[in-house]
């Protein structure tokens, strides 16, 4: 009988924290989801700490939620990583290739993983991944599992996503001051793709899009791997701030206008549509135009997605990506952001929900617990490390063969 095992995601947005724990057996893809648990994120604002005790007192509210719906207590948990202030690099690394028969071991990818990371990078910023794009062995290219062949020389081009080391130590004090302990730090864009994304997918060619409350997380894959990664800057809290100015009310109220009547299409909307503020309200009583509102929605979104088009062109990569783009994260249910998506990109577009789950999944069928989920398909594939900025990849991933096997689709 397969061995049970829980595992629990904590996905830290600027918006909310959601909590949730899963059961998964070893020989089952699957994942069972027995709890969840989500607050408001109080004292965190685009991936950064501003208020230590507010945001223990939010993250400690949403783990007893999730706790006392699943039943089972947590200790240890896989944390997603975002905000603007998470940059990625593309680095190479070269090495000579010495033993008998010059036959490269796994002590040979470590060695030209850390020839890799030997990249200049700002006093303040410190590694959270490195991932192989793709091996050389001499002048052959393209390789993906360089274990066991022959060369005298192997270079490795590598993807790297680094964090600023301040926000990384203020989010392990919040964590460490709630009493659990951290299994892994997960850059956002990466955990969403194990929650949305598919092998066929991620071969052919796409983008992953992650419209979260204070960043859009974007992650191009091609031929099994990541080819590129960004974060962009802008995302669905600039456009309630842009509601909040062009209707002259406040924060609260532009919020409840984008949920309630937010569209991306102002062409399906009548000039004589109008919305009472009074309705939804205390503090604004004025009328406003239900077209205005979808323009001004339309005109932050299209600029989100001229954005990514920009990041395709810089790496050849504009309308060449057969799989097209999944949109994921709490700020892509405005309807129309779909046809939005697809005129911008021109690609194929579709929204991405979490796959591979069972349990409480009316809880988490949503686009916004794309992360969370994530998080945990993360866990039950890649295993787990005590010190996320190990970079020992037998540590991080567990044997190098079982690693990249996983990733060949």
């Amino acid at each position: 009988m397969s061995n049970q095992k829980t595992i629990v995601s904590l996905d830290i947005g600027s918006s909310k924290i959601r909590t949730i724990v899963g059961l998964v057996e070893d020989k089952k893809n699957l994942i069972n989801i027995i709890g969840a648990g989500i607050s408001p994120s109080g004292g965190i604002r685009k991936g950064l700490v501003t208020d230590i005790d507010e945001a223990i007192s939010n993250i400690t509210t949403s783990l007893e939620d999730a706790e006392r719906m699943s039943g089972e207590p947590i200790h240890r948990v896989f944390v997603g990583f975002s905000g603007p202030h998470v940059e990625t690099y593309n680095s190479k690394g070269v090495i000579a290739i010495n033993g008998s028969g010059s036959e490269i071991r796994e002590e040979d990818v470590d060695r030209v993983l850390d020839a890799a990371k030997a990249v200049s990078l700002p006093a303040n910023r410190e590694i959270l991944r490195i991932i192989p794009k793709s091996f050389s062995i001499d002048s052959q290219h393209g390789i993906k599992y360089p274990v066991g062949m022959s060369g005298i020389r192997l270079e490795v081009e590598a993807h790297i996503i680094a964090g600023h080391t301040s926000a990384i130590k203020n989010l392990e004090k919040c964590l460490y001051e709630t009493g659990v302990d951290t299994e892994e730090i997960v850059p956002s864009s990466l955990a969403c793709s194990e929650a949305v994304l598919d092998k066929k997918q991620k071969e052919l060619g796409v983008v992953l899009i992650e419209i979260a409350s204070g960043s859009t997380n974007i992650a191009v894959f091609e031929e099994g791997t990541v080819l590129y990664s960004s974060v962009i800057p802008i995302g669905g809290e600039h456009v309630t701030n842009d509601l909040a100015i062009g209707l002259r009310c406040a924060i609260d109220t532009a919020e409840k206008v984008k949920i309630e009547y937010g569209t991306c299409l102002p062409k399906d909307i009548s000039d004589r549509e109008e919305i009472d503020l009074s309705q939804i309200s205390k503090t604004d009583a004025h009328v406003v135009s239900k077209k205005q509102v979808a323009t001004i929605i339309e005109a932050r979104y299209h600029e989100i997605f001229s954005m990514v088009r920009e990041e395709l062109m810089n790496i050849g990569r504009d309308g060449m990506l057969p799989a097209g783009a999944v949109l994921c994260g709490g700020s892509v249910k405005i309807p129309g952001v779909v046809d939005l998506a697809r005129d911008s990109l021109q690609l194929p577009v579709q929204l991405g929900f979490p796959r591979d789950i069972e349990g409480l999944v009316d809880r988490v069928d949503d686009p916004s617990f794309a992360n969370a989920i994530g998080l945990l398909h993360f866990g039950h594939r890649y295993g787990t490390t005590n010190n996320f900025l190990d970079f020992d990849f037998k540590k991080i991933f567990g044997s190098l063969p079982k690693f990249f096997k996983k990733l060949i689709p």
